[in-house]
């Protein structure tokens, strides 16, 4: 208990938060200087790496993170596993940084998350909602040997709350305005919205996952192209939209669903992508791309007009996340929210792709310091509470 009572005490704590998130691409590290907590929070970012898996993980994890197709012993295995990666990334960050592992203060991880059902069910009794986000935090402490704070949606699952988005509290803290109503658009493999209206308060944030990010695009790249992804969106650019295929997209459940809400590979992953091609067989891929990746766009959009336009219109849409880098998702936002100044993250002084790991760097700082980081009128938790499980070296 003193080195927690050391560490609650300190002004200022060297953090390092981590990151992989539902595309499986590796793992983003990010090494920042945080002073005080709250909307008092300073922080300045040291650091930042990304650190791939090793060839054939990621696809060992998406077949584990799909139903009828993983096994309970490679889950297992896996939640041991990916500390020893995270691991390595804590290390090579520090190398890279030229600071010593021994100065660090605190681990903030956000795991790998390999199932989300926030939808609550009857079972045995007890109504029930789920998450699972592996590569628990105890290990990395112990391989570390730094604190480490993780498992954060475990918490507000548990108060009847969806467990995501947790990004919000940070968007709140850290980008609130005086005077401009802002959105931030996170796009990774889900596409996530946080709305911050002007001089509010933190009952005042509306935020929530608005469907897709990469994640269709992504595995239609693989499907057809044996690549990633689309690099630069150069294959989206090349195609046509068709209307048959947006039509059926944009009445996706999860889209029109009022808030909150989240989601995950569970309902836009293998099945759903199988279901398009086969309905759709005879479609020029390069037709494909353009449309689903469109589709990430308009069903960011749709959202924002069903559920946050009437709040007050936007003069800011700030974006981060892998999605910043496919040009075609970037003209796209701009062509549907010609009313907000659409830009990078940056250009409010924080990198596109190191934000979530950021974000989840100063969550550990706030458990920490004993505040309270999930928002219940974005998750639905029947409270406000503190989120993490503290693990010791």
């Amino acid at each position: 208990m003193d080195q927690l009572m050391s560490l609650f005490n300190k002004k200022t704590r060297l953090v390092i938060g981590l990151m992989s998130g539902t595309s499986v691409d590796g793992i983003d590290a990010a090494l920042v200087e945080i002073e005080g907590s709250g909307i008092f929070t300073k922080l300045r970012q040291l650091d930042f790496i990304t650190l791939p898996f090793p060839a054939g993980f990621k696809e060992f994890v998406l077949r584990n993170s799909t139903k009828g197709s993983g096994e309970v012993a490679d889950i297992a295995r896996l939640n041991f596993a990916i500390p020893y990666f995270y691991a390595d990334a804590v290390t090579q960050l520090c190398t890279h940084a030229g600071v010593s592992l021994g100065n660090v203060d605190l681990i903030g991880s956000h795991g790998q998350t390999i199932h989300h059902l926030p939808d609550p069910v009857d079972f045995f009794g007890k109504t029930i909602a789920a998450t699972l986000q592996i590569g628990d935090p105890s290990v990395i402490a112990k391989l570390t040997g730094v604190v480490t704070v993780g498992d954060f949606r475990v918490g507000d699952v548990a108060l009847g709350g969806q467990g995501a988005p947790l990004v919000p509290y940070f968007d709140y803290i850290m980008f609130r305005s005086e005077s401009n109503t802002r959105a931030l658009l996170n796009i990774g493999g889900i596409a996530n919205i946080t709305y911050i209206p002007a001089n509010c308060g933190p009952d005042d944030v509306v935020a929530f996952d608005t469907g897709p990010g990469n994640m269709i695009v992504d595995q239609m790249m693989r499907k057809y192209y044996d690549l990633d992804y689309d690099n630069d969106g150069q294959i989206a650019q090349s195609g046509k939209i068709s209307d048959d295929i947006m039509d059926h997209l944009l009445h996706d459940e999860f889209v029109t669903m009022k808030p909150p809400k989240s989601t995950g590979r569970e309902r836009y992953g293998k099945e759903f992508v199988s279901n398009l091609t086969n309905r759709y067989p005879n479609v020029d891929p390069r037709d494909i791309i353009a449309t689903v990746t469109e589709f990430t766009c308009k069903a960011v959009h749709s959202n924002y007009v069903r559920f946050l336009n009437g709040k007050g219109q936007i003069g800011e849409l700030f974006v981060s996340g892998g999605g910043v880098h496919n040009k075609y998702m970037m003209q796209s936002l701009r062509r549907h929210f010609r009313e907000a100044n659409v830009d990078k993250a940056e250009s409010i002084g924080i990198s596109s792709d190191s934000k979530e790991a950021v974000c989840f760097a100063v969550l550990a700082n706030e458990t920490i310091s004993g505040n309270k980081t999930n928002l219940p009128l974005v998750t639905g938790a029947a409270r406000s509470t503190i989120l993490g499980k503290i693990c010791l070296p």
